[in-house]
């Protein structure tokens, strides 16, 4: 496969180009397109660059509504509940994370939880946002039926996304995790980019474990992190999005023709209003230390904390531009 380096700033300016003809506002457009270039910038290509034309392709089909604003449902003190109206999911989680800090800074916490929504590509996204303005940040979403119950031939449990972030420093942690092994977006890029997985990421046809994308993309069956616990901890994550959003779970979406009009959680707390808050950036820094004096197995490998990665490739792609196969970004500079 045959890569090129693309600036940040040209697939931004490539990005909004196609959005602007698909019925985007211009300010729609140009927030859209930052977040799935930041995405890319930052490494996370699988729900970036190569995950961009089939948001494209979703909104040609209906599923995603350029122009849908979020409603409020409910709301008592802490807490609300909106409808996404199947806007693009990228604004509706931006969105909802701005509201959510809004609701901690009255309350010390807020929790919005929104249903009928659309994807939000990379959920760490909204944990580098929140984190960054001081505040703690959890989030999820459910998805459609692609990962077994443990035990299971037939996947009905979602890989529900769970981000966890904290500030620190002029950055954060954030740990941005799926509940199969390997989102199906790394699974996506791998095949893509031609590469086995690095691990077994699910099962295949003989229910035998493998490192295949392709023959996990084609039984849809991911292999839950921690086995059984990863698939409980699916489980109800689907059912606190469900009952806390009064959305669609993931035997529902499941039943639609794609994945569209998903549940998501969005909770921030600012710490501000914690008595220990001037010595909160002391105290992580003391964790981190520690954690980082691990001793590492292979000498050539950094012990990093969540988000560390991410640093680092904004840095490496802001130098060099950012790295695509050749062929999807031809296919990208194709759309009209």
């Amino acid at each position: 496969m045959e890569r090129v380096r693309v600036s940040y700033d040209e697939m931004q300016k490539e990005f909004t180009r196609i959005l602007l003809k698909h019925n985007f506002t211009l300010e729609k457009a140009e927030k859209c397109a930052r977040i799935f270039a930041t995405n890319s910038l930052e490494g996370i290509y699988s729900h970036g660059v190569y995950r961009f034309p089939r948001f494209v392709d979703y909104i040609q089909k209906g599923f995603v509504t350029p122009d849908a604003e979020p409603e409020k449902v409910s709301g008592l003190g802490a807490i609300e509940q909106w409808n996404g109206n199947l806007g693009p999911g990228p604004l509706n989680a931006e969105f909802c994370t701005k509201r959510a800090m809004e609701l901690a800074s009255e309350n010390g916490m807020g929790c919005v939880a929104i249903a009928n929504t659309n994807h939000w590509m990379r959920g760490g996204t909204y944990g580098w946002q929140a984190a960054r303005k001081g505040y703690v940040f959890i989030g999820w979403t459910n998805t459609e039926g692609n990962m077994p119950a443990w035990g299971a031939q037939d996947s009905r449990l979602g890989n529900n996304p769970l981000v966890i972030a904290m500030p620190f420093g002029d950055e954060a942690i954030v740990l941005d995790f799926a509940m199969t092994q390997f989102s199906y977006g790394k699974i996506e890029a791998a095949k893509i980019e031609g590469n086995m997985l690095p691990f077994p990421g699910g099962f295949n046809t003989k229910h035998e474990l493998t490192q295949s994308p392709d023959e996990i993309l084609e039984t849809k069956r991911g292999l839950p992190i921690g086995y059984w616990k990863g698939a409980g901890l699916s489980l109800l994550l689907d059912i606190l999005a469900t009952v806390l959003s009064a959305g669609l779970a993931t035997k529902d979406v499941s039943g639609k023709e794609a994945e569209y009009g998903v549940s998501q959680v969005f909770i921030c707390i600012d710490l501000k209003k914690l008595h220990n808050y001037p010595a909160i950036d002391q105290t992580i820094s003391g964790i981190i230390d520690d954690f980082k004096a691990s001793l590492p197995i292979d000498e050539n490998h950094d012990i990093r904390y969540p988000g560390e990665r991410v640093i680092a490739a904004r840095t490496e792609n802001l130098k060099h531009g950012i790295p695509v196969e050749k062929s999807v970004w031809e296919e990208i500079l194709r759309m009209r």
